[in-house]
């Protein structure tokens, strides 16, 4: 993996244009791109396995907790990881990026330059999510409070996908994430031109409680302006699959500039008083038809990019999540393999040791967990194998 890392960044080197002080890599030269229902990266059919880690930016805020940054990215290179999604936002609040419309803890944003340096270096490449539709780090919650601190009457927090001066604090906050130049990066490379993010994630898990058209209006309006800062990266919209009339998997991904499909998957919680075989079956349907549907309808690669187990369910095992797991990505590539639109997967959460207070119950330290560490090995090894 070594030198695999140094021939990649020297390949970037060669293709960096100076300009004032900053450097611009050329397009296409790292960048992963899409053609029809498959991703491709340096004219190449390409593949994840990946992990989620939210908590990146605030550990690499702190000096002190910066080696736990590291170490996840170390572990995730050493199982042939080579996705990690994580947070671009924390509105407000605790080690908040965005403190308030416009002002932001460079501190902060120093530690989000610092994962996305440590990734590059260990070989991963990120997709950034820009918002939360969730209370956590500030979330919609936040920018609607922000606007009501400000005079606006607004009603409630769905208001954030139609209030003008709402929707503005975001196309500011998207802004500044994609012209940012990273301090740490060796190029010092704009966001918005570094091959190390995957792609961009409009929201994690949008949803609304009306019935009306506003996300889908929202999503309409966000996509051009975020593609008119950024022609270089992929975006996607961070959904978790659902069908309906407020949130619909098929129409919201239909926008043309949308890149690919995403998909959430937890039946412990979404099926919580199911038994196994209920949820069994609700797994087979969930998957099989999103994939169906991106193969035919979207025309688009689709990458399951939430799932996991709930380890505090009573008389749960280790065995019971490596079951799951290796039913995950046996669909995912068994679709990858006849030539289908499931690129990979994305586990819920990989988490470094000695992060107890972080955990989820969804948490998997690979070092602890040396069984489910090796099915997720495997499955990079497959991935990383189909031509």
């Amino acid at each position: 993996m070594g030198f695999q890392i140094l021939v990649w960044t020297f390949l970037v080197t060669l293709a960096v244009i100076q300009h004032g002080n900053t450097q611009k890599v050329n397009v296409g030269v790292g960048f992963v791109q899409r053609k029809g229902i498959h991703f491709l990266m340096n004219g190449k059919t390409h593949y994840v396995n990946g992990f989620n880690s939210h908590w990146l930016m605030i550990m690499a805020a702190d000096l002190s907790t910066r080696p736990k940054v590291t170490s996840a990215f170390q572990q995730a290179s050493q199982h042939g990881l080579n996705v990690g999604r994580t947070w671009a936002f924390n509105d407000g609040g605790y080690k908040a990026l965005q403190i308030s419309p416009g002002f932001y803890d460079e501190t902060v944003f120093q530690g989000l330059d610092f994962v996305i340096s440590e990734a590059s270096k260990y070989g991963v490449k990120l997709i950034l999510s820009l918002a939360n539709n969730w209370n956590n780090f500030g979330g919609k919650n936040k920018y609607v409070q922000w606007a009501r601190e400000h005079g606006h009457n607004i009603k409630n927090d769905d208001d954030f996908f139609t209030h003008p001066l709402v929707k503005q604090y975001y196309k500011n906050h998207v802004k500044v994430v994609l012209t940012r130049k990273n301090t740490i990066s060796g190029v010092l490379v704009l966001y918005k031109d570094d091959p190390t993010i995957f792609a961009w994630e409009l929201m994690n898990e949008p949803r609304v409680h009306d019935f009306g058209k506003s996300i889908q209006n929202w999503i309409s309006e966000m996509v051009p302006y975020v593609k008119s800062l950024d022609g270089n990266h992929l975006l996607e919209i961070g959904l978790e699959g659902f069908y309906g009339e407020t949130i619909d998997f098929i129409s919201n991904t239909q926008i043309p500039e949308i890149d690919f499909a995403t998909i959430h998957l937890y039946p412990d919680s979404w099926l919580r008083h199911s038994d196994e075989a209920a949820k069994g079956v609700f797994f087979d349907k969930w998957i099989g038809a999103h994939i169906q549907d991106a193969n035919t309808i979207l025309v688009k690669p689709i990458i399951v990019q939430e799932f996991g187990t709930f380890s505090r369910l009573p008389g749960y095992r280790t065995d019971q999540r490596d079951s799951y797991f290796n039913k995950i990505y046996s669909a995912i590539s068994t679709s990858a393999i006849s030539g289908g639109s499931c690129a990979g997967g994305i586990f819920w959460q990989l988490m470094s040791q000695g992060m107890d207070g972080y955990g989820d119950g969804y948490e998997v330290v690979l070092k602890n967990n040396p069984s489910t560490a090796e099915v997720i090995r495997q499955q990079s090894l497959k991935m990383s194998n189909i031509k």
